[in-house]
């Protein structure tokens, strides 16, 4: 069963309650929320297993805290999208503005799309896939988790970087304090491939390099103050 709200009569706040109030079991699983018209704040605190279309682009936030539900976007995002999310999926079809995917501590999210600066940034756990391009700064403080970027990255790529994995298969423009290219071992290629099959992209494992944490800035040493 599929409900259409359109959000040219349907007031924000009404949808999002409409959609926070789902829970698991319910026989309503499928929304298409049409008109958009790059609002704010979209299918933000979903915590059910239920399947949001957006049709069109939409502003900041866009499924923030998402728990286990799947959220598509047709169109493109604003600054934030998937921002602490815990499960589920994100899917954006489009281009995504800066710190996608922010302090996510679960699930996967997809960008068809480039997607700006910042991405990816503090990341605990969650999963980013960009089929395009990256911005600068991406993967800042990183701390567990996996990104995967099929086109090319920006400036100080993985600056502060703890524990998350870092997959390019483009070039780096440079990379951040304390991030190095690292060997891609078989394990590694195990995740790839699962990231790469999930989140529908033509791509091979090999052709990716792999970065992580050098783990000289965990305790402070003077001999590397400059990087701090």
């Amino acid at each position: 069963m599929m409900q259409t709200i359109d959000m040219a009569t349907t007031p924000l706040r009404d949808l999002n309650a409409l959609l926070q109030s789902q829970a698991e079991g319910n026989n309503q699983i499928q929304f298409s929320i049409e008109n958009p018209k790059g609002s704010h704040a979209v299918a933000v605190g979903l915590d059910a297993p239920i399947e949001v279309t957006v049709n069109g682009s939409t502003g900041y936030y866009l499924a923030g805290m998402n728990k286990q539900a799947t959220v598509r976007v047709t169109g493109h995002t604003g600054p934030g999208v998937a921002e602490n999310m815990m499960s589920g999926t994100v899917i954006i079809e489009g281009d995504a503005s800066q710190y996608a995917g922010a302090t996510g501590h679960g699930g996967l999210l997809v960008i068809k799309g480039n997607a700006s600066s910042r991405c990816g940034i503090s990341m605990k756990g969650i999963d980013i896939v960009v089929h395009g391009n990256i911005g600068h700064m991406s993967a800042f403080m990183a701390q567990k988790g996996n990104l995967v970027v099929l086109g090319d990255a920006g400036d100080a790529l993985g600056d502060s970087l703890y524990e998350a994995r870092l997959f390019v298969r483009g070039s780096v423009k440079s990379l951040g304090a304390d991030c190095i290219e690292k060997e891609m071992r078989p394990e590694h290629i195990e995740i790839l491939k699962d990231l790469l099959e999930r989140s529908g992209a033509d791509a091979s494992p090999e052709q990716f390099k792999r970065y992580g944490s050098a783990r000289k800035l965990y305790n402070f040493n003077i001999d590397h103050a400059g990087e701090y």
